[in-house]
C-alpha cells in the first residue's frame, strides 16, 4: 500500500465516520463501526508516518508494516 493508497483510506474512513456521526442516537452497531473506524484510522495514519520516516532516512517505505491496533491505541498524542 502506496502513501496514496493510505490517504485515499483515510479519506474514505473519515467520509464514513462523519455521516455515522451526523445523527444523535446511534445503535449500538453504530457505535461499535466508529470505534472500529477510529481505530482503522490510527492504524493508517501510523503506517503513513512509518513510511514517511523510512524515506526521510533513506529507508525503504514499502518495509513499513501495519501495527496491531493493541500498539497504535496506546500511543500518546
Amino acid at each position: 500500500m502506496d502513501e496514496t493508497d493510505i490517504l485515499s483510506r483515510i479519506h474514505a474512513l473519515v467520509d464514513e465516520e462523519h455521516k455515522l456521526r451526523e445523527g444523535t442516537e446511534h445503535t449500538e452497531d453504530q457505535r461499535a463501526r466508529m470505534s472500529q473506524i477510529e481505530a482503522d484510522l490510527d492504524q493508517c495514519w501510523d503506517l503513513l508516518r512509518q513510511r514517511r520516516a523510512k524515506r526521510q532516512y533513506d529507508e525503504n517505505p514499502d518495509e513499513a508494516e501495519v501495527r496491531p491496533e493493541s500498539t497504535v491505541e496506546n500511543y500518546l498524542q
